[in-house]
């Protein structure tokens, strides 16, 4: 089971989007069969199994093992992922591409940049996956309390400053020839975002109320 499943399939994003089949993902998270799944989630046992049957047609459940209880086979199935993330490949006739925004002050450019993340991470831990290989990945998460606007604005351009210098340091632009042809060279993306932190309210935990 994967930590994490990015969906990439219009159908499967469908599919997952159903609230029940969306309970019936969070159940599976430990094996269950549709017996038990009917118990937990308050639904006939043939209505569990037809859900059942359009997760596992669109991947996102697994077989784990078949229990014979006398003429009966009881089928026990697991998701395939503690959690899922859809792709905007599911949506790529209108997902956002960030080569349309150039100012970087722009929200609509960062969440451009995380959808992309998103599509690319998905495919690149599909792969590893497959490969059966550990995928090379760093991420820095923190907050930092700006005391004002200017401050946040001079600590964007330091930034940005200090992640060129980076970048012209360790940067291989080989001399010709691409990099991905050299030994043990692979290019790798690199985002840095900055946002204010959502705050958070009794009613509304999620709901966004910083408009500086």
């Amino acid at each position: 089971m994967l930590d994490i499943e990015v969906i990439e399939d219009p159908a499967a994003a469908e599919a997952s989007l159903d609230p029940i089949r969306t309970r019936i993902l969070q159940e599976l998270v430990e094996p269950g069969s549709a017996t038990q799944l009917a118990v937990k989630v308050g639904l006939p046992r043939q209505k569990v199994n037809y859900h059942l049957k359009a997760l596992e047609r669109h991947g996102l459940v697994e077989l784990v093992e078949e229990r014979k209880k006398g003429n009966v086979t009881e089928r026990v199935l697991r998701a395939t992922a503690a959690s899922y993330l859809i792709s905007p490949v599911a949506l790529a006739s209108v997902a956002p591409d960030p080569r349309r925004f150039s100012d970087r002050f722009s929200a609509f450019w960062l969440l451009a940049l995380a959808a992309r993340t998103v599509q690319e991470m998905g495919k690149l831990i599909a792969g590893a996956a497959a490969a059966k290989k550990k995928l090379a990945s760093f991420a820095i998460d923190g907050e930092i309390t700006f005391r004002s606007a200017s401050d946040r604005a001079a600590f964007a351009e330091e930034l940005a400053v200090a992640v060129t210098r980076l970048v012209d340091k360790y940067h291989d632009g080989g001399t010709g020839a691409s990099t991905e042809t050299v030994s043990g060279a692979r290019k790798h993306r690199l985002v840095v975002v900055l946002h204010p932190a959502l705050k958070t309210t009794q009613h509304s935990p999620e709901k966004e109320q910083d408009n500086d």
